[in-house]
């Protein structure tokens, strides 16, 4: 008797880990991916995996919210995760990885397990009545797909535009003028920093306010996500907000001068070679003549050699509260599944997770069980119970956080006043609850092991 086939479309992160998820449990996938024959605004390969935007998995501080999701998630056996692990790069207290060795690792994973059938296709249908699908296409869906994707929701489909960061030439730098430091000296000092005095500060936002966009074409309202907003979009609220954004210069003391600088950019390196730096919060829409204008006046960068300027895309997901059980299945439609981005999460390790937890509630579904949910009370169970019950009216993709997790009862909260205390306890609960979750399932007996 041959075991269930799982249609997987796309193999960015949700997606190769769904398909990880299914095989290690018994399942044979069809993983798609349309690169290269059809590639995308934003990817500059046809590699699984790639990383688009920054290279960060976020902080790795313990008792944050980040650490407690990527926790639960090594316990859970996340194949990305292992591979983020084995190919990080300095970073302080956050987890940052090399793009092209992550990317790699996962490739080799994915195309050396048996179970995992890979077709290099655009895939433009989906039958809800022929097996399960888990869609993984990520925020870049095709057109096609997104058409199809639309059919299926009875037209709850929405969009928003992202942008990605700079990297520039790590021997453009002018090191003379800019020093290494984690800020609060948190972790390693792996950042570079650039600082600015008042009257740097100033000379760089009138540049700024004052560069030409690039043309919106058909993009003729421009919905960010507000925690991805373009620098030159967080300068237009007024000449400071970026000294209390990307630039914050808190906690950054210049070891030179023993002085808190007006503002800050930091950079972060891109690779274990450590031979290019991203530009940290500095996505932008400018014309990249401009930006290679304008970034110059960054202190230490007026010669920096761009190996890659920011750029602007359009980031696709679904109405999730209005179409998903949180099993991450639809609706109407429960033989499909959503995973990552498209999901209606944002970021790498959110969209992981949500990769994750649906290849695992696939497999229920594909051995006709019913799937264990995780808790709410845990990271992963928090994220998704946003994502499908948030309101449906004013939904807006989420990244983890505290405020996604159950508040302690009210005697914990009056007897804990100190908030890192109450994180702390959370995570603790959080820990717990997945751990009984995970004994509690079938699906994680006898796991099978991450090829080295």
């Amino acid at each position: 008797m041959h075991s269930p086939t799982i249609r997987l479309i796309g193999a960015g992160l949700a997606g190769c880990e769904a398909a990880w998820q299914c095989a290690r449990r018994g399942l044979r996938v069809v993983l798609y991916e349309m690169r290269p024959v059809r590639s995308t605004p934003a990817h500059q390969t046809a590699n699984f995996a790639e990383l688009v935007c920054s290279n960060s998995l976020k902080s790795e501080s313990v008792h944050t919210a980040p650490w407690l999701l990527k926790q639960e998630m090594r316990r859970a056996g996340s194949l990305l995760l292992e591979c983020a692990d084995a190919t990080a790069v300095p970073a302080g207290h956050a987890l940052a990885v090399d793009r092209e060795a992550f990317s790699k690792r996962v490739m080799d994973a994915i195309t050396a397990e048996a179970r995992i059938e890979i077709r290099r296709e655009e895939v433009t249908n989906v039958n809800e009545n022929d097996g399960i699908t888990i869609i993984a296409s990520g925020p870049l869906t095709s057109d096609a797909l997104s058409q199809e994707i639309a059919r299926l929701s009875g037209g709850e489909h929405l969009y928003f535009y992202d942008s990605i960061s700079p990297i520039v030439e790590t021997d453009s730098i002018d090191m003379s003028k800019v020093y290494f430091a984690a800020r609060y000296d948190k972790g390693t000092a792996d950042y570079i920093n650039c600082p600015f005095s008042k009257e740097e500060y100033d000379r760089f936002y009138d540049a700024l306010l004052a560069a030409q966009s690039v043309e919106g074409h058909d993009w003729e309202k421009l919905n960010y996500f507000e925690s991805c907003l373009p620098i030159e979009e967080i300068a237009r609220r007024g000449r400071d907000t970026l000294r209390f954004g990307p630039m914050k210069p808190v906690g950054l003391r210049d070891p030179r001068t023993g002085k808190q600088p007006w503002a800050v950019v930091q950079l972060r390196s891109e690779n274990l070679r450590a031979d290019s730096y991203n530009l940290v919060g500095f996505q932008n829409h400018l014309r990249f003549g401009e930006q290679a204008r304008v970034l110059r006046l960054i202190p230490g960068l007026e010669n920096a050699k761009f190996l890659r300027y920011g750029q602007i895309h359009r980031n696709t997901y679904i109405n999730a509260p209005a179409l998903l059980r949180e099993s991450l299945q639809m609706k109407l439609h429960p033989n499909v599944f959503f995973a990552g981005q498209i999901c209606g999460v944002e970021g790498y390790t959110e969209s992981i997770a949500a990769g994750m937890l649906a290849g695992i509630y696939a497999c229920s579904v594909a051995t006709a069980t019913n799937p264990i949910l995780i808790p709410r009370a845990t990271a992963l169970g928090s994220l998704i119970h946003y994502v499908c019950n948030a309101d449906a009216k004013r939904f807006q993709p989420a990244n983890i956080t505290f405020d996604l997790l159950p508040a302690l009862d009210e005697e914990s909260r009056r007897r804990v006043r100190d908030k890192r205390e109450r994180h702390r306890l959370q995570c603790v609960r959080a820990l717990e609850d997945f751990r009984k979750w995970e004994c509690s399932s079938s699906l994680f007996r006898e796991p099978r092991e991450i090829p080295a």
